[in-house]
């Protein structure tokens, strides 16, 4: 009988070396329920570090209403010269028979005399600001879906954002000052939108909800720290520099610890990138992820036929990178339709949400604590939102949030009078009213997220929020008009994106998809079921 010799070259061989192998391909989401973890120490922690750039966003935001505030005035003492306290504004005073408390430093509108019939000017340099960040959310959109990523755009917005506020406090004069809040709304107009979705791209699809609510804390975190910081630097140009140190110290410290986004490399064609990612992911999840475990975008996963031949070098395949822009959107019924209505419901959200925001000037209240008890009341919105979402999901919470807030708009509005017990109950209106519109607000991130795929996610994040930006221009000139104008039109508005937003499809479970294809197969496929 003739005895097999054994083969004394194959312990020297590897498998790739010996023959071409196959590899189990998965998505993002697949990998990260099966092998990584969706939610685990390493997705904690880029999660927080991240999510602090949104304190940032509320800082630059938010710091126009204390750093544009009017001041109080009182008459300056002076004899021979006609001057009442009962007298409702300074434009019909002797110039010189009154004084601003707090000197003229105290405020834009104390040093560069926005009364009067220059009070539009006030309006102007915030919608400006606006005007900015509106811009800015398309171009820094499309970045970092594009050449600089989620990372190389939020390292941009705050190097931006730390030069143009630290240069806002030595403005000579108002245009000087209106040009660097537009610059200013520039760049802050990438912060939300970049950190958003690099903060929740590595979070697997059934904890990638609660954790998208989360990130607006921060926000709200940023605002309530501005009225303290506003409380300590009273004059408007230590304020500006005050408000804008932290994005420097964020660069220094926070970024450099923050990991670019897996979907945004694979998308790219680095997938040798991607995997180096999903690996350190797994690791620190206390996780493995087994060799012949290969990413793929969502629609080469759907075509079982395809088979990867397996570098045998790097273990990883390499890819051309896909692309894609607002065009492809609108080319495709199922997003244009989509798109149009988060469109619409980000600038009617946007009027409600700002428009109460900087209306506290309105109220008669104390200017620091409104601002204050504005901000803590967003936050409990965030928790119940983030409680309900996956239980009720993203359309019944839409609609009912927007509703809620439109409701106490519109009883705000009734409330005519503007002292005693009746300025108490217009304000509490109003915080319900931004409680309300704050976890739609917060909401609507997510669900905006989840309505398009990676290879135009932020695109089309950026289009949302370019209507919203649209939205926030105009509202200084709803606040300026006063009384219960501004709430008839906040409630109306929230009313309205309610009704719009029964028009969307609810995300609740749905994967997250990385192509157009693989959208409209899984959609398509989801239908026929």
């Amino acid at each position: 009988m003739e005895s097999k010799q054994p083969d004394l070259r194959s312990p020297l061989l590897s498998p790739s070396e010996g023959s071409s192998g196959k590899a189990e391909k998965l998505c993002i989401d697949d990998m990260l329920k099966k092998y990584c973890g969706e939610f685990g120490f390493w997705q904690l922690r880029h999660f927080l570090l991240t999510s602090l750039a949104w304190a940032l966003e509320g800082f630059h935001t938010m710091v126009m209403i204390f750093a544009d505030r009017e001041p109080a005035w009182r008459c300056s003492g002076i004899s021979g010269v006609a001057c009442s306290t009962e007298a409702k504004s300074v434009c019909h005073l002797e110039p010189g028979s009154w004084e601003w408390i707090g000197g003229s430093k105290s405020s834009t509108v104390a040093e560069f005399g926005l009364i009067c019939g220059e009070k539009y000017k006030v309006g102007l340099v915030q919608a400006l600001f606006f005007g900015g960040c509106m811009i800015g959310a398309g171009v820094f959109g499309h970045l970092s879906d594009s050449r600089l990523g989620r990372k190389g755009s939020l390292l941009m917005v705050c190097i931006l954002n730390a030069m143009f506020g630290c240069l806002t406090a030595l403005s000579p004069d108002y245009w000087t000052y209106a040009l660097f809040r537009l610059l200013t709304g520039f760049s802050t107009g990438g912060v939300g939108l970049s950190a958003f979705v690099l903060a929740t791209e590595p979070i697997g699809p059934s904890k990638r909800g609660i954790a998208g609510m989360s990130t607006f804390y921060f926000f709200s975190g940023g605002i309530a720290i501005l009225s303290g910081l506003a409380y300590i630097f009273q004059t408007w140009r230590a304020l500006y520099i005050a408000s804008s140190i932290p994005s420097i110290l964020f660069l220094l410290i926070v970024l450099p610890f923050v990991s670019e986004s897996p979907r945004w490399y694979l998308i790219r064609g680095k997938t040798s990138r991607a995997m180096k990612v999903m690996h350190k992911i797994a690791s620190s999840n206390g996780k493995h992820i087994p060799d012949g475990i290969l990413l793929a975008l969502d629609e080469e996963v759907n075509d079982i036929t395809d088979e990867i031949e397996i570098n045998h070098k790097t273990g990883f395949e390499s890819k051309e990178a896909i692309t894609g822009s607002l065009i492809d959107v609108l080319r495709s019924p199922l997003t244009r339709i989509r798109l149009f209505l988060a469109v619409a419901i980000n600038f009617l959200c946007s009027v409600v949400y700002y428009g109460l925001s900087l209306n506290v000037v309105n109220l008669g209240t104390n200017l620091y604590l409104n601002v204050l008890l504005n901000a803590v009341a967003e936050m409990p919105a965030y928790l119940l939102t983030a409680i309900l979402l996956d239980k009720f999901g993203r359309k019944p919470l839409a609609i009912g949030t927007q509703w809620f807030s439109g409701i106490f708009c519109i009883v705000g509005s009734l409330l005519k009078y503007h002292y005693g017990v009746w300025t108490v109950a217009r304000m509490v209106c109003g915080i319900l009213g931004i409680f309300g519109m704050a976890g739609t607000y917060n909401l609507l991130f997510i669900y905006t997220v989840e309505l398009f795929p990676t290879v135009v996610r932020n695109a089309a994040l950026g289009c949302a929020i370019q209507a919203a930006q649209m939205g926030a221009i105009l509202v200084p000139f709803v606040v300026v008009l006063g009384d219960g104008i501004p709430f008839v039109v906040f409630g109306v508005c929230g009313i309205a994106g309610g009704l719009l937003a029964f028009y969307l499809p609810e995300t609740l479970n749905r994967p997250l998809y990385d192509t157009m294809g693989g959208m409209e197969d899984g959609e398509g496929a989801q239908a026929n079921v």
